[in-house]
This record gives structure tokens, sequence and C-alpha cells, in this order.
């Protein structure tokens, strides 16, 4: 290749690649997958390297920048990039034999945060490198950013917010929003203006770096776990004293079995590694955007293999109807794979995917997600339903005005696919307590047309060799889930009430009525303005009103459910398949009366955390799952633990007691155990 034929492509790649970064760190639509783009930035390097030139805007020479609009702030101290490598040689050669660490590479948004004398100042995007966007006003709605921590200094850290897979499946099934990955979520969250959305997104920062303190620690180890002793929740890292081959490949393998054995609930894109002697690590030079003796990120080398296309199976969930490529099954990453999510409809385009007889290549982006990266040999041009799979109504493509996706959607309110949490709730610990069923099975029960009313999960057993077989389930967890369901048949009225996902009808309410009437009275008085043409007409709101703790409010959203035909006649049809106890919900004293506790790790006394609740609830208490400012103590055998729940109680000055205590105070062991 000539030289001007090498500049031209170098500014054709440098084009593609900030095109496709803009989309990457601003929340759009992807323009191309990490692999694409890694293989076009390391020929963007190599032909920098023959040319000997680096032209201007090279995503070579910079740090990627977000576009989230607000007040800019320059950094205090710079937030470079890291050079990179996919060769364990390198990270060896780097580490010169000196220890070093090695801790994930998370894939989100980094945040850089400050404290004074103790309290939150500002937090500020990377932004690029140098200036960022002060975004503290949405500080509240991020989980691990304390108000207040207990070094009164200066101090400065650096972390990234992500969101985990789980959060990111539930966000899009909740939602029906449609985002490539939870990265690309984080980021599109990080531009909302309304603090209580971007808190509904489940963002979580972690710190990955102490970047600045008034005491003299010149570990990076001893560092991070003075960041652990200030309450948070820090990057996971592995020390290496003498970091060999042998130590250096066993570091790596170590973190690369959490990912494919999923152990590693957040997005990660390799791993970084860092000297534990931050002066050393000071004494770099800076080569464009990087600091050459800060770290070295590793990121791992995507295992491709070609396949051919069988189908494209168009998936519903909440109300985007999502493809998903079915093709010959493939060996990856020491799995066998024979599925991957194309995302939606421009994605598709993108690729080029064609129709049955397509080949195509697959890897495993991360070693965990099955993605197809490119169309090798098209056959014929995929096709978009006009019909929802699930309820078969007419199904509507949508194209978002801020990223220009087109993504196809069910127009049917009414579709079960749209209900996934509602079934989600009825099957929880809380509710029918039907153990081994997710979110994601019950979206694949959905499709399937197995479930499309609570009635239709008890007769599951019909369908058990075909889930024996189903991808992810086998024999033995499909023989679970049926004992799991069979045990849920007999089931507490109040358990399923709130099952039902009545509109204002948490736990409390539904324990509140039955506390006043017996289940069969309740539906009756719901229902009887239908049902006896001479009884007294009552007004919705009227009905339950005068139950303590009830009010209008409450009273008219549960008569009104039950008076709904479509309502009565699913709990009807789910009545043939259960039995019901009536438990005694009435308070049996006050000695926890006003007082709101959260209960985390193992108890003794009690049979268990249910039945301390259960205690509590009887007089008069409540039982929160999370600790927060109207919490009155959190309970904890382990008093001195640095748990979540801990931390967050201590940064509120909340009491934490053991159960000795809790009973020496307010209660009584079951005199039953």
């Amino acid at each position: 290749m000539m030289t001007d034929d090498k500049i031209q492509r170098m500014q054709q790649l440098i084009r593609e690649l900030n095109e496709a970064s803009d989309a990457y760190y601003n929340g759009q639509a992807e323009r191309m997958t990490d692999y694409e783009w890694d293989a076009r930035f390391d020929e963007l390097r190599l032909l920098e390297q023959e040319t000997g030139t680096n032209l201007p805007d090279s995503p070579t020479q910079k740090v990627s920048e977000d576009s989230i609009t607000g007040q800019k702030e320059e950094h205090e101290f710079a937030a470079l990039s890291l050079a990179k490598t996919k060769q364990t040689s390198e990270l060896i050669k780097w580490a010169e034999q000196k220890p070093i660490w090695i801790s994930w590479k998370l894939d989100g948004l980094t945040l850089v945060v400050t404290y004074d004398a103790g309290k939150l100042t500002k937090v500020v995007t990377r932004g690029n490198g140098h200036i960022g966007t002060n975004i503290t006003h949405l500080s509240s709605a991020i989980s691990g950013i304390p108000a207040t921590i207990p070094a009164k200094g200066h101090t400065v850290i650096r972390g990234e917010a992500v969101i985990s897979y789980d959060d990111f499946e539930r966000f899009l099934i909740e939602s029906g929003e449609d985002y490539a990955n939870p990265r690309n979520l984080a980021s599109g969250s990080l531009t909302l203006k309304d603090v209580e959305e971007v808190r509904q997104r489940h963002i979580q920062w972690i710190p990955f770096t102490l970047v600045y303190t008034e005491e003299e620690i010149t570990s990076w180890g001893k560092r991070m776990d003075w960041l652990d002793r200030q309450g948070f929740t820090t990057v996971e890292r592995l020390y290496l004293e003498c970091p060999s081959e042998s130590s250096v490949e066993s570091g790596i393998a170590t973190f690369t079995q959490k990912v494919t054995t999923k152990q590693n609930p957040f997005p990660v894109d390799g791993l970084v590694i860092c000297y534990d002697d931050t002066a050393y690590a000071q004494t770099g030079s800076v080569t464009g955007h990087h600091a050459t003796r800060a770290g070295l990120a590793f990121k791992w080398q995507d295992e491709a293999a070609e396949t051919v296309l069988k189908e494209i199976e168009w998936s519903c969930a909440a109300s985007t109807i999502s493809p998903v490529a079915i093709f010959e099954p493939v060996e990856l990453e020491g799995t066998t794979v024979k599925r991957a999510s194309l995302c939606n409809i421009s994605e598709c385009e993108r690729l080029g995917i064609g129709a049955t007889g397509t080949r195509i290549s697959v890897i495993k982006a991360n070693k965990i997600i099955p993605k197809v990266i490119k169309v090798v040999q098209s056959a014929g041009t995929f096709s978009v339903p006009d019909k929802c799979p699930v309820c078969h109504a007419p199904a509507a493509i949508k194209v978002s005005e801020i990223s220009g996706t087109k993504t196809l959607h069910c127009t049917n309110a009414e579709c079960p696919a749209k209900q996934l949490k509602k079934f989600a709730r009825f099957v929880s610990k809380e509710g029918m307590n039907i153990d081994g069923i997710s979110e994601q099975t019950l979206s694949k029960f959905i499709n399937l047309g197995w479930v499309s009313e609570y009635a239709d999960i008890y007769e599951l057993r019909s369908h058990i060799r075909e889930l024996a077989q189903m991808e992810g389930f086998g024999e033995k967890s499909a023989s679970n889930i049926m004992r799991s369901i069979d045990k849920s048949r007999e089931v507490e009225a109040y358990r399923l009430l709130y099952a039902l996902n009545i509109p204002l009808c948490g736990l409390d309410v539904c324990k509140r009525l039955l506390s006043a009437y017996p289940l069969e009275d309740l539906v009756f008085e719901a229902t009887k303005a239908g049902a006896d043409l001479f009884s007294p007409q009552a007004e919705p709101q009227e009905v339950f009103a005068h139950v303590n703790g009830i009010g209008p409010e409450k009273s008219a959203s549960f008569v009104r459910w039950f008076r709904d035909e479509h309502n009565l006649m699913r709990y009807r049809h789910l009545m043939e398949k259960i039995s019901v106890t009536q438990a005694d919900n009435t308070p049996k004293g006050n000695r926890c009366e006003g007082l709101t506790f959260v209960i985390t790790g193992d108890v003794y006394h009690y049979k268990n955390r249910n039945e301390l609740k259960a205690y509590i609830e009887s007089q008069g208490g409540k039982v929160a799952s999370a600790v927060s400012g109207s919490t009155s103590y959190l309970i904890n055998n382990d008093v001195t633990s640095t748990s979540g729940k801990n931390k967050k109680a201590k940064e509120l000055n909340i009491p934490i007691i053991s159960e000795d205590e809790f009973i020496a105070v307010y209660g009584l062991v079951n005199s039953e155990k």
C-alpha cells in the first residue's frame, strides 16, 4: 500500500472509530462491535507506526469524550487512558518484576468523585480526560457514592459507574426501551435531569483508584484498603508480588474463570494491571493521552467461529420484539453456542443479516455474551414480522428520535409479554415463592405460549420434557422447578393477594385487609355489588376504607381489581389450582410499634429471618429490605461486618444491633422453637 493510500485509509479509520466512540460513550445506537472497533484501532496504530504519522483527531492520541451536557469542570488530576494489549508477554515485560495488582476493567462510565472535610463536594464525568461535566446533582441516585466519609481532608477518587447485567435486563423488560448493552444504558442515563428517573436505572459506582488523599500512602493496595475503610465498595483485585509468566497467566485465568462462569455481575471489557508502588507509577512519561506507568489494560483475545444462520427468532419482552439469530452450533470458550441476540432491526441492517443459509461469524464478547460480528456470505434478505409472536397482534416499527434506532413493538396493551413484571412478582419469594423461575425463564415460557395467565404456571408439568431439553436447563433443573411449583400450591392468603399484583396492595396492605376479613369475605365484599343486585351499591373507595391503614384510595384499587371481569375470571382459574391457608396476621403486641428494622446475615435464635420478621410485625413494627434514613435499627449478628448494609447504617448513624440485643429489649424467641 502506497503512503497516500495509507493516509487515506488512516483518515477513513479515524472517522469510523470516532463516530463509533461518540455513539458508544453517549448512549446512542451501536455503530460497530467491540471486536470490530479493536480490529480497526489496531490497524490504525500499525499504519501510524509504518508512516510515522499521527493525524489530527486520531483515537490513538486522545481520550474518547462523553457529550453529557451541563456545567463543565476542569479535572484537578488529568484522567488519562491506559495503553492496551492482548498479549500476556507484554504484561510481564511491562511489570518489570515489580509487585503489581490485577483488577477488573469495568465497562461503564468513569466518574471522578471529590470529598472535602468528609463531605461530598463534586462528581464529574471523565469527559476528554482534562475537562468533564459536573453531575453532582445526580449523586444521590447513584449507589456507592456516600454523602459523607470518615476522612476529613481533601480526597479525590476515580471509579466506574456501571449497571449489572441483571439490572440491565430488568430495565429493558420494565421500560420497553432498547439499549445495546449495560454500558450504553449507563452513559445514556447520566444525560437525564430527573434524579428519580436516574435512580430507577440502578447505577452503581465502584472506585478503582484513589487519586489523592492527604495521608501518606504509597502502596496502591493500601490505598484501596483505605477506601474500603471509608465505606466504599471497591473494585475486586489480586496481588502478585513476583509477576512471573506463570503467576500472571494464573492471575488472568482466575479472572477469566469468573467471567466465563458469570460470577462477576457487572460488565467488564478486560483487566487492568498497575504497580503497587504508586510513587514509581508516577515516574512514567505521557505518550499522547497515555501515562506509560499508570497502568496497562489487558483485553481478552476473542475467539471467533463461522457458522450458518438457520433462522431469526423474534422474541417479545415488554413491548419490544427483538431478533435472535439461531445458527448451527459452534464451540466458543469451551461451551456450545447456537443463538445470539441481534438487538434490533438497525443492528440486523448494519451487519447485513440475510435469510436462512447466511454464513456468519460469531464470538462470545468478553467471554460471556454470544454476538454476531459480521456476515461472511449473505443468502437473501431477512424479513421483519408484521405480528407479535406471543399474542399475534399487529407489530409496528418505531424509530428513536435520539439515536435513530429501529425497533419492533407489539401494539397490544394486553399482550402477556407486557405483563412479565407481574408474573415475576407472582413467583417471587414474597408472593407464591416458586424458586428457580427467573424473569428470563418466564419470558421464555411466555414467548413459547406456555404461560398467558397465572394459572398456566400450574400446568407447566405438561411441558417438562421440552423444558428439560431447553438450553440452560436439563432434567434436574426442570424437576426442581416442578417441585417448587407443587410446593407453592398451598399458600398463605396474604402471599396470594400480594402475588395478584393488585395496584397499591403491597404485603402490608394485604395483611391489614386479612386481619379484618377472611379471604373469602374480602373477595365477596369486593365483588358483591355485581354479584347481588339487592345488596348496597357501595362505592369502591368506601368498602374497606374503615380498615386500619387502608383508606379510600387503597380500598378503591382493591375493589376495582376484583370487579374487573377479566381479573376475576383469572383469579377463579388460579383458585382451582391452589389451596389457601388463612394466617393470623393480627398484631399481638406493641413492643416494636413505630420502629422499622432491617435484618441481614444469619440468625440463631429464630428459625430464620422470616420468623424474626413475622415477630416484629406481630408487635406492630415494620421490616424493610434496605437501610435508609427511616430505619430504626439494623439487626446483624456480625456487628463489625463490612457488608454494604453495615456501611450504609454507619454512614446514616443508624444503630447496628445483634439478635441478642434485639431480644433483650424488644422481643421473645418463638416459644415453639
